[in-house]
């Protein structure tokens, strides 16, 4: 089974606040986005990593590519104006031999390796596969007043984390139909399931959180101590 993963890298990360790009701030002096790309490396399951950037991010992305020996990393793909477009643009670079392509955020660096193989299996499968956490807290529906509409039975509640792993024709012809009909969505499963297909939910970790605000920030960094052990 050939398994390629995406990680698209192009973003700004403006509610970070940072000088630079979220992807690059460091976490005990590694970089966020290595840290990231270290989980599919050390994967013998994934063979390959193909990673989207700004192109202004080329050589920085390079540099740390060869500095940490990042083996299975593809050349670097042009990102685009949205996730979307990033993921779009990597999907015509994936080596043609992938079985399943996994799409994984870039700041997403605790990712546990029997998730990710839980996935995996799950994908090849049921053909789409998203990891997902159970919902803490009571989820409402608001109206645009900010007055409650409805309250959903959170033993139903999912909420979506990465990777999200998709047999290959399914992800490519998902991306097909979203251009053809200008359909935009904030996950690769939402395209998915406008063809039709119904995703298997995995169950993740809280400990895989989105690095998106500072304080997300210094949590991953008491994490990381406990993720590393």
């Amino acid at each position: 089974m050939f398994t390629s993963v995406i990680i698209p890298a192009a973003g700004f990360g403006e509610r970070m606040g940072a000088s630079v790009s979220k992807q690059f701030l460091t976490l005990r002096g590694k970089p966020i986005l290595i840290h990231t790309v270290e989980r599919f490396q050390r994967c013998n399951e994934i063979a390959e990593i193909v990673i989207t950037a700004q192109r202004s991010a080329f050589a920085r992305i390079g540099f740390l590519v060869s500095e940490f020996h990042l083996t299975k990393v593809r050349p670097l793909v042009e990102g685009g104006e949205r996730r979307q477009d990033s993921v779009a643009n990597a999907l015509n670079v994936v080596d043609p031999r992938a079985d399943l392509i996994a799409v994984h955020d870039a700041v997403r660096p605790f990712l546990h390796k029997k998730i990710l193989l839980q996935a995996i299996e799950k994908a090849a499968e049921y053909s789409a596969a998203v990891v997902a956490v159970r919902a803490k807290d009571t989820v409402k529906i608001g109206n645009d007043s900010a007055f409650v509409e409805k309250t959903l039975d959170r033993s139903s509640v999912w909420i979506a984390q990465t990777p999200q792993i998709f047999k290959r024709e399914i992800l490519v012809h998902a991306y097909m139909l979203a251009k053809e009909k200008n359909i935009v969505a904030t996950d690769d499963s939402s395209l998915v399931e406008q063809i039709g297909i119904q995703p298997v939910l995995v169950e993740g970790s809280y400990d895989n959180i989105k690095i998106t605000t500072p304080d997300d920030l210094e949590f991953a960094e008491a994490l990381l101590r406990r993720f590393e052990g």
